[in-house]
């Protein structure tokens, strides 16, 4: 006799991972640390938290107005000063 449940178990979700590199200076990375260390955190916790907005929103589609077109800030309009 088995002692097997019916019950199914659930699929675990396998998960894509990318690693993403950036360098900082020795000064900056002390800092990293000790303010870390001073919140009881780690350094990827921390970074993830602050970047969180921009992570965690755009998976599919980025909405047209953050977009930034080719003349964004348009100061002068040329046929103004040719009048």
């Amino acid at each position: 006799m088995s002692n097997k449940s019916n019950k199914k178990k659930s699929r675990r979700r396998n998960y894509k991972y990318h690693a993403v590199t950036f360098k900082l200076t020795s000064g900056q990375y002390k800092s990293l640390r000790n303010y870390c260390k001073a919140r009881k955190t780690t350094p990827i916790k921390l970074i993830k938290k602050s970047i969180e907005r921009f992570i965690s929103h755009y998976e599919y589609e980025v909405p047209k107005e953050l977009y930034l077109t080719e003349n964004q800030l348009d100061l002068f309009d040329i046929e103004e000063f040719n009048g």
